[in-house]
């Protein structure tokens, strides 16, 4: 299955930008995970690559996000690499930046830190019970901003 198709466009030829690329520091990637609260988890299941989008939280520099039994959860029984995104645009100012987490994926059992966890501001957007709860331990954290100038 796919998505429909749309009619074919010609983009009229962009004019020259200036604007830059910036790398960001491990604190600006922090801060900026920080303020956002949707995201993308990437996992590998039996047919490849697959993308999710998860409402998560940045909690003691990790990623936390309520997840249901699936996908997700079986790759973290397998402690399995997972890469996360965030992002965010100005698409008036054709500005944005994205921030990238690697790493090892976690289910939270421990019924302490679970009872923490619930206290945090993680509501997801999807429906079901979402009870079951996901930590990414960050391997590696890039980032990059696109600026005007």
């Amino acid at each position: 299955m796919s998505c429909s198709p749309r009619a074919a466009t010609v983009p009229a030829p962009a004019e020259p930008r200036r604007g830059r690329v910036q790398e960001l520091t491990k604190a600006e990637c922090f801060e900026l995970l920080a303020g956002e609260h949707l995201g993308r988890v990437a996992v590998v299941d039996d047919r490849g690559p697959v993308v999710f989008p998860v409402n998560f939280v940045l909690d003691r520099h990790t990623v936390v996000f309520r997840t249901e039994p699936g996908t997700k959860l079986h790759a973290a029984g397998l402690r399995g690499r997972v890469c996360f995104e965030a992002d965010g645009t100005d698409a008036a100012e054709r500005t944005g930046w994205s921030v990238i987490v690697r790493g090892e994926i976690t289910e939270v059992t421990d019924p302490a830190e679970l009872a923490r966890l619930r206290e945090l501001p993680l509501r997801p957007w999807a429906p079901g019970a979402r009870d079951r709860y996901a930590r990414i331990l960050p391997a590696v954290l890039t980032g990059r901003r696109i600026t005007a100038r």
